[in-house]
C-alpha cells in the first residue's frame, strides 16, 4: 500500500526531474497539471479517498451529489428537457467524480420516461473509474468509459465542479510589472519564482498596487474542443466563479487558487504535492466568449441557487425528512452554494427556453 509520504515523495521527485528538463522553471499551469494528474501519482490519478461529507472517513471535501441525491434529481429535470428539445438520446459527463451524479441522472431519468440510450463518462482518474463502475453497477448495459472523445457528438453535456480543476496560469503585477508565476525546486520541495510575461488579464487592472490573478486557457480551450465536437445538444456546466468585471476586480488582488485536504482550506499548492486537491475559481464570461467564438451559444447564465429553484427543487424540498432537508437546503443558500456557485449553459442548434434560466438569467453580466 502506497503511504502518503512514498506517494507525495514519488510526485515530487517526477515534477523535479520535469522541472530539470525545463531548464529550472516551469509556469504554475504544468505544476497544477503534474500534481493533479500525474498517472498513479497526482490527486486526481492516485486512490485517496477525495469524495466525503466527513474528514474522518478519509475525504477531503463534498460537492453537491455526494451532499444530497435532490441535487441530481433536480438536475434530471432540465437535462430531460434538453434531451427532448434537441432529439438526442445521450449524456456525456465530463469529470464523474464518484459516479454519484451519474446515479442520480440515470435513475430520475428513467423514472421521468426518458431513460438515456448511452451515458459516456469522460474521466481522466482511472481510480475514480474504478469506483464510479462499481457505484453504476445497475447500468452498465447503458454506461461507457470514453478515454478519447470522437470527431462528433451529440447530447446533453453536464459537468459539475470540472472547471476549477483545470490548470490555471498565474499572472502577477509586482511594482507595476506583469509576471508569470511558476515554480522552481527549491526549500522546503518547491518554490515560486517569476518570470517577465507578455500575458495580461483580460481586463486591465485599476490602481498601481501588486497583485495576483489567474488566466484560464485550459479551461477555454476544452470549451472549443466541445464545441467543435458538438454537432447538436446543449451543455450545463456548475462551478464557483464569477462574471469577467468581478473576477478580475482591483480589490481581488489575491487570487483564487485554494487547495483542500481533509475539509480544510489552505493557499499553498507547493506542499503536500499529491495528496490535496487544487483549484481556482471560474471566469465565466472567458468561458462564454470561448463558446461563442467556437460556434456555441449561451442559453443561459445564473446563479445554482435560481437554477435548482427553476428546475423544482422547492417542491423535492418539502417532501422531503427534515434531515435531508436540511443538508440539501445548503445547495441553495445565500452564503452556502446558493450564490457562489452558477450554472452556464451552452447549445449548438436553435435557441429554446431552458426551464433552468426561466428567472433570474444573468447572461447579461457576462
Amino acid at each position: 500500500m502506497t503511504t502518503p509520504y512514498s506517494l507525495t515523495s514519488a510526485l515530487a521527485a517526477h515534477i523535479a526531474q520535469t522541472i530539470a528538463a525545463a531548464k529550472g522553471w516551469i509556469g504554475f499551469d504544468a505544476f497544477m497539471a503534474q500534481a493533479l494528474y500525474t498517472p498513479g501519482l497526482g490527486y486526481y490519478a492516485n486512490d485517496s479517498t477525495k469524495f466525503g461529507a466527513m474528514p474522518e472517513a478519509g475525504s477531503d471535501f463534498v460537492t453537491a451529489p455526494e451532499m444530497t441525491p435532490l441535487f441530481g434529481q433536480t438536475l434530471a429535470a432540465q437535462v430531460a428537457q434538453a434531451l427532448q428539445v434537441t432529439q438526442t438520446r445521450e449524456v456525456w459527463e465530463f469529470g464523474a467524480g464518484s459516479g454519484a451524479l451519474a446515479l442520480q441522472l440515470l435513475e430520475t431519468l428513467a423514472a421521468l420516461g426518458q431513460p438515456v440510450q448511452r451515458y459516456n463518462i469522460v474521466d481522466l482518474s482511472g481510480s475514480l473509474r474504478a469506483r464510479q463502475q462499481h457505484k453504476l453497477e445497475k447500468y452498465a448495459d447503458v454506461v461507457q468509459w470514453v478515454s478519447a472523445l470522437p470527431d462528433t457528438l451529440q447530447g446533453v453535456v453536464v459537468g459539475n465542479e470540472v472547471l476549477d480543476a483545470m490548470p490555471v496560469k498565474l499572472l502577477a503585477r509586482v511594482n507595476g510589472v506583469w509576471y508569470e508565476r511558476g515554480v522552481v525546486v527549491g526549500l522546503p520541495v518547491f518554490a515560486w519564482q517569476d518570470r517577465p510575461t507578455e500575458l495580461r488579464p483580460p481586463l486591465e487592472i485599476e490602481g498601481a498596487h501588486d497583485y495576483l490573478t489567474e488566466i484560464h486557457p485550459q479551461a477555454e480551450s476544452f470549451i472549443r474542443t466541445l464545441a467543435d465536437k458538438l454537432t447538436v445538444g446543449a451543455a450545463f456546466l456548475i462551478d464557483y466563479g464569477f462574471p469577467e468585471h468581478e473576477y478580475y476586480h482591483p480589490q481581488r488582488h489575491m487570487g483564487t487558487v485554494m487547495c483542500h485536504l481533509r475539509h480544510r482550506s489552505d493557499p499553498d499548492p507547493l506542499s503536500d504535492v499529491g495528496l490535496k486537491d487544487i483549484t481556482a475559481h471560474v471566469n465565466f464570461t472567458g468561458i462564454a466568449l470561448a463558446a461563442q467564438e467556437a460556434g456555441l451559444n449561451v442559453l443561459g447564465y445564473c446563479t445554482q441557487a435560481r437554477f435548482l429553484i427553476n428546475c423544482g427543487i422547492g417542491p423535492r424540498l418539502d417532501a422531503a425528512p427534515l434531515a435531508a432537508r436540511v443538508m440539501a437546503q445548503r445547495l441553495i443558500m445565500e452564503h452556502e452554494m446558493g450564490e457562489l456557485f452558477k450554472v452556464i449553459g451552452l447549445y449548438k442548434g436553435e435557441p429554446w427556453p431552458a426551464i433552468g434560466f426561466s428567472h433570474g438569467d444573468r447572461t447579461h453580466t457576462l
